[in-house]
């Protein structure tokens, strides 16, 4: 979704690829129950303190800068979304996946459990879970969420499990614990001895998002 006309509520929404999918199985589990807000179009520092025309002018330049139009790729959209945190929030929210980067041997596994630091007061792990993306999902065999057993969730987790058929996909899941298993298959790796990916978890309670490198390597 997206605002055409910042002077007016004129506002495009579209369902995003995996709207699409559960739309399409029709067993009646698509339901619109939550919605998020980003501000992915907006460069803060473009606010002026120092206007010469005053204090209604400060923000001039971002009220009058382009708004993105919407569009169905979801790991193209909503990168920096708004949260509430209590108040008195001092630190921003932080993720910590125990991995800098992650690198796996064709065939091994990898449990991830994400834990948000500086949230409600110290490091927690988030109720609603985490959402991970893998930008390539041809590079594992296993790529799963679980933890959340909510409705949308598990449609959610159960439309990603399609097979891309060699094509180059990103694949979200969410879950309290991410589970890995790097591929075995020889021929994607083709004359390369490795192949590399990125991983982007966001939490959903905080908002808190961090982008790790993955790297597979072939076993000869």
């Amino acid at each position: 979704m997206g605002y055409l006309n910042n002077t007016v509520v004129t506002v495009d929404a579209i369902l995003t690829d995996v709207g699409r999918q559960l739309l399409a199985q029709q067993n009646g589990q698509f339901r619109i129950t939550q919605f998020a807000l980003a501000d992915d179009e907006i460069d803060y520092t473009l606010y002026n303190p120092n206007h010469p025309s005053g204090s209604a002018y400060y923000g001039q330049a971002i009220e009058n800068m382009p708004l993105l139009e919407a569009f169905p790729q979801a790991t193209q959209v909503m990168k920096y979304k708004l949260s509430t945190l209590p108040r008195g929030t001092a630190k921003m929210p932080i993720l910590d996946l125990g991995y800098s980067s992650i690198i796996l041997k064709q065939g091994a596994s990898l449990a991830i459990t994400p834990q948000t630091l500086n949230y409600l007061g110290g490091n927690t792990y988030e109720t609603a879970g985490y959402t991970a993306t893998i930008s390539d999902v041809r590079l594992f065999s296993n790529f799963q969420g679980v933890g959340v057993n909510t409705p949308d969730v598990e449609a959610l987790n159960l439309a990603n499990q399609t097979t891309t058929l060699g094509t180059s996909v990103s694949r979200t899941v969410v879950g309290t614990t991410i589970n890995l298993t790097a591929t075995t298959v020889n021929t994607l790796f083709g004359s390369n001895t490795q192949l590399q990916a990125t991983l982007t978890v966001t939490g959903r309670d905080s908002g808190a998002r961090v982008t790790i490198p993955v790297t597979v390597t072939k076993v000869s």
